[in-house]
């Protein structure tokens, strides 16, 4: 039994498996919310191309995570950009659709929306990988293989919830604001200036913008999911 603790390959494959099941369920909900607006005969689709975009772009990071996550400014750019998108998510959700929007335009806009969320959230996800496999090349393809059915099967089970309950569109757009705030306050530029003190707590700016997210999404018009 202590052999299994002290076993430094399986630990790595057991900690690249609880990252993928926590951060791999943000993309899979990335994915049911853009999806779900388009028609069953597309909803396969976008959460293909979604999915693959999202592995793609994993594999990518893997390499260059090091590096980018040490750029001043870019999570906070980051962070920003998911908290946009958590608010068009909500708003995109609970409107009216228009006609006039194609089914293919329609494809092809939830395709961009996750392949843009994607890239930012895979920052965290391909640096918690590429860490803890150490330049095993081995683990980096496990981490990513094993990433592929939790996305598919998320998003589809998700997308299925959302359905039945369309709340949790106002959840998912409030995580994307939870991990937008998350990544402003863990930039490299603000810790380097000192601009959150160490004793601040690092659930408060996480929490306000999922606040802020939900809050200004309902707004804009996202009141309209609870008159269905």
């Amino acid at each position: 039994m202590e052999e299994i603790f002290y076993n430094t390959t399986l630990v790595a494959i057991l900690q690249i498996i609880a990252i993928d099941i926590v951060l791999g369920g943000d993309n899979a909900i990335i994915i049911a919310l853009a999806c779900k607006n388009l028609p069953e005969n597309q909803r396969k689709l976008g959460i293909f191309y979604g999915a693959l975009g999202a592995i793609i772009l994993r594999v990518i990071m893997v390499f260059f995570a090091s590096v980018l996550l040490v750029i001043p400014g870019l999570k906070i750019f980051g962070g920003i950009l998911l908290i946009w998108i958590g608010i068009k998510l909500i708003i995109d959700n609970t409107k009216e659709q228009e006609l006039s929007v194609s089914q293919q335009d329609n494809l092809s806009s939830a395709i961009k929306t996750i392949i843009l969320a994607d890239l930012i959230m895979s920052l965290d996800n391909s640096l918690g990988i590429a860490a803890v496999a150490d330049g095993n090349m081995y683990l980096v393809i496990f981490g990513v293989l094993f990433s592929v059915p939790i996305i598919i099967w998320g998003s589809k089970f998700i997308l299925k919830c959302i359905d039945k309950f369309p709340i949790i569109i106002i959840f998912g757009g409030g995580l994307l604001g939870w991990i937008g705030g998350d990544m402003l306050q863990k930039d490299i530029y603000i810790i380097n200036n000192n601009y959150i003190s160490e004793n601040f707590n690092d659930y408060i700016l996480p929490f306000v913008f999922a606040s802020f997210t939900v809050i200004f999404s309902l707004f804009l018009g996202g009141l309209k999911l609870f008159k269905r």
